[in-house]
């Protein structure tokens, strides 16, 4: 950083910080909980020589402390994809049930809205399309902060709810689902050859929030890539142009998912096996009645406490998998 014409390309410069700081983060965290480590030593032999008990309550807190923190740091060690430390842009598609599914949508965008929030994470919305009558059809997000894709590649999938409807007068009980669709953010330094023959753009009037402006001019974004089919769009953005850059990032993004993807079914093949996770399975099971849990079918994680779950508390969800995907990645 010192050397002479580093910041001369202040894009590039800040990258290398970026990289930097993915690399400097968990040695700091080691160091931070070995020296927490042995002042907790300390504080407990002193108690012990005194015979002190009154040190003992912020004794047992500091451990309760060193232990939520050093899982913390295991799981960003799980964090070792390619493109984990990058920001990620998250998908929500309701499923097949119209009012019932679009609600359904509308819970998870809140109940990751409050995970990124719990994380310190920005989160902004690139594109949204409202329910006809509540709900919302589909949205898509960017998730800004240290690891977002690495965090939220595991709920990739379909979630399902079961519950008794607020939409139904006979209170029966109804089955939605709704897709989760999770991508790196991409910027300039992953080469993909995009043709500008490959896609087809169009450009139209933007139907949801967002003033007098973008209601009045052709300022949202159509995207597709001829080759592949992937239809990607943004109208949350001012202008057209601002619109057309925020799409291209999501294309890049999914373009690039599906090739890892590809890589991926081709080392399944090679192995003769058939990949644990895969769009279109679902995932995990939010059951609401006769009675509370959230199940994880992959890794059979259960947690009754529903409320806490829908209100953000992913984690354990999400660090399950990360383990199960590392022993498994260990065995191979």
């Amino acid at each position: 950083m010192s050397a002479a014409g580093f910041w001369d390309d202040r894009s590039k410069a800040e990258k290398v910080l970026r990289q930097l700081t993915a690399v400097k983060s968990p040695l700091d965290a080691h160091g931070s909980l070995t020296r927490r480590l042995e002042d907790l030593k300390v504080l407990l032999e002193l108690a012990d020589e005194e015979g002190d008990a009154t040190m003992l309550p912020e004794g047992r807190r500091e451990i309760e402390a060193l232990s939520g923190d050093v899982r913390d740091l295991e799981l960003r060690l799980l964090l070792n994809g390619k493109y984990d430390q990058r920001n990620a842009i998250v998908a929500l598609h309701a499923g097949a049930g119209g009012t019932e599914s679009q609600d359904w949508v509308q819970m998870l965008l809140r109940m990751y809205t409050r995970w990124a929030e719990r994380h310190g994470f920005r989160v902004e919305t690139l594109d949204l399309l409202e329910g006809d009558e509540a709900g919302v059809k589909s949205v898509t997000l960017s998730i800004q902060g240290p690891y977002a894709y690495g965090f939220l590649r595991p709920e990739k999938g379909v979630h399902r709810l079961v519950r008794i409807s607020p939409f139904d007068a006979s209170g029966r009980r109804h089955t939605s689902f709704a897709s989760v669709d999770v991508i790196p953010e991409i910027e300039d330094d992953v080469e993909l050859d995009i043709r500008p023959e490959d896609l087809k753009i169009d450009t139209y009037r933007s139907g949801g929030a967002g003033g007098q402006h973008v209601n009045k001019t052709d300022s949202a974004v159509r995207i597709t890539h001829l080759p592949t089919g992937i239809v990607v769009a943004c109208q949350n953005e001012r202008s057209q142009q601002q619109n057309r850059a925020v799409a291209m990032r999501i294309l890049m993004g999914k373009v690039l998912d599906l090739r890892l993807q590809e890589q991926q079914q081709e080392i399944d093949t090679e192995r003769g096996e058939q990949g644990d996770i895969a769009w279109g399975n679902q995932i995990r099971s939010y059951v609401f009645q006769p009675y509370t849990m959230v199940n994880d079918h992959r890794t059979e994680l259960k947690i009754g406490n529903v409320s806490a779950v829908m209100d953000g508390e992913l984690d354990p969800f999400i660090y399950a998998f990360l383990q199960q995907q590392a022993k498994s990645a260990s065995a191979q």
